[in-house]
């Protein structure tokens, strides 16, 4: 099947006419996702059916590359390209500010982020997406015993550090964009495939992937020397550090399955649209902390 990138709308497979008549009837019609998605990927200039066509079929071949490298490809341009994102600009060097931001719509995210990851164990019937999805779930959000404390537990214990206490982290609602994330990752996980939604879901994880900067990336996520010395918080630097470490082999893992067993062109197509659904949700989230920071930041 044929997806629309920007409302996950389906169309029989290859029918690249069809999706290019609808995202043009869509920014006739003022619609902000589908304008928004045309001007960042294919052209700020208004265009006809047919040009659009001609570009979504460029922008989604895969050419000589695998589909994992193709989505690795796209996310560096989309977040650490000539313009990097903002948010990690600010967190090369984060303030106080910038790291409750991300602490407070973080641990939403975080939330959702197992719940996507149980959608996709129960609905796959592959073995070994179930064990890679437990053990993603138990490193995120259960932990591993004392010694080896879950990512959501070191984000809170970061946001205490920085002097939030867990009762008002908790109780504190998300930005409008972060609930949006949320809402968006909780349907594609319940109803796409489980290989588009372990695509949408696990190639996020690629933004605290070091080995990007050899792979074209401007920047890492943050400056690693921050990990070193007392610029932020050892609670900041234990949260930080975890998924510097971890994110690596859970990209990688999760696009080498994406790429085993999205084994037909149809499902491939669809992994590519899920998966660029979810970065333009990303990128709104990522924002919203930048938005939280505010909060936190004194009179100028």
């Amino acid at each position: 099947m044929t997806t629309c990138p920007a409302c996950l709308d389906g169309f029989a497979a290859g029918d690249y006419a069809g999706l290019a008549g609808h995202f043009v009837d869509r920014a006739a019609a003022s619609d902000s996702d589908h304008i928004r998605w045309l001007n960042q990927n294919l052209s700020r200039r208004k265009v006809d059916a047919a040009e659009v066509e001609e570009r979504l079929r460029e922008y989604l071949a895969l050419g000589p590359a695998s589909l994992g490298a193709w989505i690795r490809r796209r996310f560096i341009a989309r977040f650490f390209g000539e313009s990097p994102h903002p948010f990690v600009v600010a967190l090369q060097h984060p303030s106080r500010a910038v790291l409750l931001g991300y602490v407070l719509e973080h641990h939403h995210f975080l939330r959702q982020w197992v719940r996507s990851c149980a959608y996709i164990l129960g609905r796959t019937d592959r073995d070994e997406v179930v064990e890679y999805e437990i053990d993603n779930i138990t490193t995120e959000f259960g932990g591993w015993g004392p010694d080896r404390p879950s990512h959501y537990e070191l984000l809170l214990r970061m946001g205490e550090a920085l002097g939030v206490p867990r009762p008002e982290i908790l109780a504190s609602p998300p930005r409008p964009a972060t609930r949006r994330g949320v809402e968006g990752w909780a349907r594609i996980c319940s109803a796409k495939p489980w290989v588009s939604a372990m695509a949408a879901m696990h190639s996020l994880e690629l933004i605290a992937h070091r080995g990007l900067v050899d792979e074209g990336a401007k920047l890492h996520y943050f400056d690693p020397a921050i990990l070193r010395g007392d610029e932020i918080p050892a609670a900041a630097r234990a949260f930080l550090r975890e998924g510097y470490e971890a994110d690596v082999g859970h990209s990688d893992r999760a696009l080498a399955l994406v790429e085993r067993f999205a084994d037909t062109p149809e499902l491939v197509e669809d992994a590519q649209s899920t998966f660029l659904r979810s970065v333009d949700l990303f990128d709104d989230y990522l924002m919203a902390r930048l938005e939280r920071a505010s909060d936190f930041e004194g009179p100028s």
